[in-house]
């Protein structure tokens, strides 16, 4: 058994009872090997399920001859291949918006508990690292790329990290076999492939275990990063707080919690809180924070990020996202009786426990200057009740309220007038959960 071949088995020992092992499979020299090995290991032991996976991005000519390429080499190997066609929308960043909707296919196709392998090597690791760090990256992106992470309802696997570019392209020669070669690669306008022609080189006539120290380095840098993690969960179970709505499902936090905790410690908590919600700010947008931590208490800041945002309200912040951040059209909704939940357009539904009185009955949405007759304690301004009941602001439009005519009768979740109570009637309503975050 060879070197790299006892590597790659150490390295998936630890998910050999997944239910199925795929491969991120472009057809260039690194996937090709690493299929190579698994189909070999396959022949010798029983493995998970193989497949491979190949996404198509259409975005050069010579990439419309890549799947048949892909298709003939998994045949050879006997490995079921998927070929992925995808569209990417055009940006600043090609490679990142390639890199984003070629992730999103992957973690769509994984089922529960799947592995998808990915044949990044020791040299990759180490461009990678170089390129976070002249871009200014903080300790989680001077980590480069995790050996494993989870992916859609699976986990990403990146096997070959501890093996070097010429190791693979050795193996491959060994047993004679074709890849797809990317011009694109060629192209030194990317910053990766000026990095790869032009740097690396240079750097190893000087420093010939270059690629290993670098990968080393974002090693210790990975296990720095481990350690910070570890503080902001110790952290995140004391910042969590009790909100006054807790039918409100949405992520927040405590905010006199997280501000008691030092400026770094709050940085640290709020991007292992932010991560999997959205793509993180770099350091010139961190003011955004303290603006939004320091505000008046009567303020109602907001802190928008690439994903979402970040509000304040009842002394919590709380992260918006998805339907949350688009606008209600008005609501006047005829309902005599409904024992189903009764969907509202980019609001969640509603759903009425017992049943109403003769009446005309309609859902609205708040409009200003509404009035409620509560048991016990009379007519009540309908702001007014919210205020006491501590309803953050944002909720506030949302609310489905149920009026008999022109009287309001009910406020989703919260209070009913005397009439409703009586007749053991109550309005339950499932606020939008937002963006389900990130799965790329």
């Amino acid at each position: 058994m060879t070197a790299l071949e006892l590597r790659l088995r150490q390295a998936l020992q630890p998910w050999r009872t997944a239910p199925a092992w795929r491969i991120a499979f472009s057809g260039g020299l690194d996937s090709s090997v690493l299929l190579h090995l698994l189909a070999d290991w396959a022949r010798h032991e029983e493995l998970p399920p193989l497949s491979a996976i190949h996404v198509h991005h259409g975005l050069q000519p010579a990439a419309d001859a890549w799947p048949e390429h892909c298709a003939q080499f998994c045949a050879r190997l006997d490995i079921p291949l998927e070929v992925v066609r995808v569209q990417v929308a055009p940006g600043a960043s090609l490679e990142q918006a390639a890199r984003r909707v070629r992730y999103a296919a992957f973690a769509e196709r994984l089922g529960s508990g799947e592995v998808l392998l990915g044949a990044q090597h020791r040299d990759d690791q180490a461009e990678t690292l170089l390129l976070r760090l002249l871009r200014g990256a903080g300790v989680r992106g001077l980590a480069a790329m995790p050996a494993s992470r989870p992916l859609g309802r699976g986990s990403l696997v990146r096997p070959l990290l501890d093996c070097s570019r010429a190791k693979l392209q050795a193996y491959a020669q060994t047993h004679g076999m074709v890849w797809i070669e990317d011009p694109s690669n060629a192209d030194e306008r990317f910053s990766r492939n000026f990095l790869r022609r032009q740097v690396m080189p240079l750097l190893a006539e000087r420093w010939p275990q270059v690629t290993a120290n670098i990968a080393r380095s974002a090693r210790h840098v990975g296990e720095a990063q481990q350690l910070l993690d570890e503080l902001a969960a110790m952290d995140l179970a004391t910042v969590h707080g009790v909100s006054a709505c807790p039918w409100l499902t949405l992520p927040s936090l405590d905010l006199s919690a997280v501000s008691a905790l030092s400026d770094a410690r709050q940085r640290n908590l709020l991007r292992h809180w932010l991560a999997p919600l959205t793509r993180l700010p770099d350091s010139d947008h961190w003011a955004g924070w303290c603006d939004l931590r320091d505000a008046a208490t009567d303020a109602a800041p907001i802190w928008k990020l690439t994903d979402g945002e970040l509000h304040r309200a009842d002394g919590r912040l709380w992260w918006l996202s998805g339907e949350w951040l688009r606008s209600l059209d008005p609501l006047d909704l005829a309902c005599d009786s409904f024992s189903e939940s009764v969907e509202l357009p980019g609001n969640g539904h509603v759903h009425l426990q017992g049943e109403l009185p003769l009446g005309r009955w309609y859902l609205r949405y708040r409009q200003g200057g509404e009035s409620l007759q509560l048991p016990g304690r009379g007519r009540r301004d309908l702001k007014r009740l919210l205020n006491e009941l501590r309803v953050p602001g944002f909720v506030r439009p949302r609310l489905p309220l149920l009026f008999d005519g022109d009287e309001l009768m009910a406020v989703a979740n919260l209070s009913q007038s005397s009439e409703i109570q009586a007749g053991g009637a109550t309005l339950h309503w499932s606020p939008p959960i937002g963006a389900q975050g990130l799965s790329w």
